[in-house]
C-alpha cells in the first residue's frame, strides 16, 4: 500500500535538542495515511492482543504521521518475520531478521520483546514466545558460539569462513550478547507469565553450555576453542591474531570477538556486553534457584557474575579528558581503552534499558554526555537528525535505533519529544524505520526491511502510551 500524501516537518536544533519548525504541524484532516501493513491474509502471525493495542495507542497519538508509523512498525515482526509451527507437539517459532532469511539470537529476542506485556491476554502470543524459547534452546545446543541460524540444515554462503561451521548455522560470529538475549527472553517470559515449563532438560543443558562458554572466553588458561577468519576486504568482518583477535590480559572479563553490530571488536573485552552478561548470569542463577534443579550451577553463575562485575569496576572505569569518569566501549586488560559507542544494542547508551546500570548514576550520565557529543567519533549531527552510527555502515549514517534508545533511556520530556520528531523527519516517506539513514538525506538509507528497528520504535511508543501519554499528545 502507498501513502497518499506527505508533509515533511522541518527540524531546528537548539541546545542539542531538535525542535519542530514553526508553522509545519499538519492537522489530521490535511493528510491521509494508508496502512503499509501486508493484507490480513498475508500476515505471518496475527495476535488479537496486539491488534487491540494498536487501536488503543493510535487514539492517544495526536500527530497522524506518528500514529501511522506506529501502526506500520509495531506489528512488523508478527506481520512479516514469524514462522510458527508445532514440532512433536511443542511450539516452535523461527523469526527471521527481515531482508536476511536467517534468525539471529539477539534480533529474534528483541523483535518479539515489545509484545511480552501482552502474552497473558493472548494464548496464541504466549505459544509464540514458548516456541521461540524452544527454538533458541535448540540453537544454543547446536553451537553456543554462533550468532545466526538457518531454519534447517540448509548451509550458508558463509560456510567458507575459517571456523567450525555447521549446516544449521547462517553465521558463526562469537558475540556475548547472543547468549545474554536467550536468557533475557526466557527469564522475562517466566516473570511475566509465571510459567516455568520452558526450563526443561534441554533448556537447562543450554544454560550449562552458556556458563561454560562464558568461562572459556575469559581465556584464563588458553585462547579457548573459538577462532574465526573470513576471506574479505572488510576489516571488521574478520579477526586478527590468527582468528583469535587482539591480545588480552585475562583479568576476569569475557572476550566478545564481535560486537552486536556483527563487527569485530578492536579490544576484545566489549564493555556493554560484559555488563549485560552480569545481568544475565544473575537471572540464570535466579532461575536455577527457583527450579531447585541445579544449585551448583546457580552458585557458579552468581560467582561468575561477581567476578565480571569486579573486573568491570577495576578495568572499565576511566577518567576522560573532558567528561570525568566514564565507561569506554572496549578494553584489553592491559590498560588500553577504546572510547566510542555503537548504535547496536547492547551499547553504552542502552545499559539502563538492559537493567545493567542506574540511569541516574554519575558514571552513566557522564558516559551518556560523552557518547551524545562530537567527542564520540560515531555520533553524527545533520540537517534532519542527530544520533549514533557505527563502523558497520560508516561515516555520517545514523541508526534510528540509537535515537529510539536515547528516548527509552531519557527522563527528560523535551529530549524524548525531540527524538520522536527526528524519527518522524527521517523515515523517508516509508512509514518504517531503517538500519541507517544519511544525516543530511533520509532518502539515502540502508535496509528497507529491518524488523528489529521497527519493533523497537513500536516499543518506545507503547511505553510512552503506558507511562507518559501526555508526550504523545504533544507531538
Amino acid at each position: 500500500m502507498e501513502r497518499r500524501s506527505f508533509l515533511r516537518n522541518s527540524i531546528l536544533f537548539t541546545g542539542g535538542i531538535a525542535l519542530l519548525g514553526a508553522g509545519n504541524i499538519a492537522h489530521a484532516d490535511e493528510i491521509s495515511y494508508v496502512s503499509n501493513r501486508p493484507a490480513i491474509a498475508k500476515r505471518k502471525f496475527v495476535s488479537d492482543a496486539v491488534e487491540q493495542t494498536i487501536e488503543k495507542v493510535k487514539k492517544e497519538i495526536s500527530n497522524p504521521e506518528l500514529s501511522w508509523m506506529f501502526e506500520n512498525c509495531f506489528p512488523n515482526t508478527l506481520d512479516t518475520t514469524v514462522q510458527y509451527s508445532e514440532q512433536d507437539g511443542s511450539p516452535d517459532t523461527f523469526v527471521i531478521t527481515g531482508d536476511i532469511n536467517a534468525m539471529w539470537l539477539r534480533d529474534s529476542t528483541a523483535q518479539v520483546w515489545p509484545y511480552l506485556p501482552l502474552v497473558s491476554e493472548d494464548k496464541k502470543l504466549q505459544a509464540l514466545f514458548q516456541g521461540l524459547i524452544n527454538r533458541q534452546t535448540k540453537c544454543v545446543l547446536i553451537d553456543p558460539y554462533a550468532n545466526a541460524f538457518n531454519k534447517g540444515a540448509d548451509g550458508s554462503h558463509w560456510e567458507s569462513d575459517l571456523t567450525e561451521m555447521k549446516p544449521e548455522l547462517h553465521e558463526r560470529k562469537w558475540e556475548i550478547d547472543s547468549l545474554c538475549y536467550t536468557i533475557r527472553l526466557a527469564y522475562h517470559y517466566w516473570k511475566t507469565t509465571k510459567d516455568d515449563s520452558c526450563f526443561d532438560e534441554n533448556w537447562q543443558g543450554a544454560a550449562r553450555l552458556i556458563v561454560k562458554t562464558f568461562k572459556e572466553q575469559q581465556r584464563k588458561e588458553n585462547q579457548g576453542p573459538y577462532s574465526f577468519q573470513r576471506n574479505t576486504t572488510r576489516t571488521y568482518d574478520s579477526l586478527p591474531g590468527g582468528g583469535y583477535g587482539n591480545p588480552i590480559n585475562p583479568v576476569g572479563l569475557i572476550v566478545s570477538s564481535f560486537r552486536p553490530s556483527d563487527d569485530a571488536t578492536v579490544l576484545p573485552f566489549l564493555i556493554p556486553s560484559n555488563y549485560f552478561a552480569v545481568v544475565s548470569l544473575r537471572q540464570l542463577a535466579e532461575i536455577f534457584t527457583h527450579t531447585g534443579s541445579n544449585s551448583k550451577l546457580a552458585n557458579e553463575a552468581l560467582s561468575l557474575a561477581t567476578e565480571v562485575e569486579e573486573a568491570l569496576e577495576a578495568y572499565a572505569n576511566s577518567d576522560h579528558l573532558h567528561f570525568g569518569e566514564i565507561l569506554p566501549f572496549e578494553v584489553d586488560g592491559f590498560g588500553n581503552k577504546l572510547f566510542m559507542d555503537d548504535a547496536n544494542i547492547p551499547s553504552l547508551l542502552s545499559l539502563p534499558y538492559l537493567g545493567a546500570i542506574s540511569n541516574s548514576s554519575s558514571l552513566y550520565q557522564n558516559t551518556r554526555e560523552y557518547i551524545l557529543s562530537k567527542n564520540n567519533p560515531w555520533f553524527f549531527k545533520g540537517k534532519y537528525a542527530e544520533g549514533i552510527g557505527g563502523p558497520h555502515v560508516g561515516i555520517d549514517m545514523i541508526w534510528p535505533m540509537s535515537i529510539v534508545m536515547r528516548a527509552l533511556t531519557s527522563d527528560n520530556e523535551e529530549e524524548i519529544i525531540s527524538c520522536l520528531k527526528m524519527l518522524v523527519a527521517s523515515h523517508a516517506d516509508t512509514g518504517f524505520m531503517h538500519e541507517t539513514f544519511h544525516k543530511n538525506n533520509p532518502e539515502n538509507y540502508t535496509r528497507s526491511w529491518f524488523a528489529w528497528a521497527n519493533t523497537l520504535f513500536g516499543e518506545l511508543i507503547f511505553k510512552l502510551y503506558k507511562e507518559r501519554p501526555e508526550i504523545l499528545s504533544r507531538i
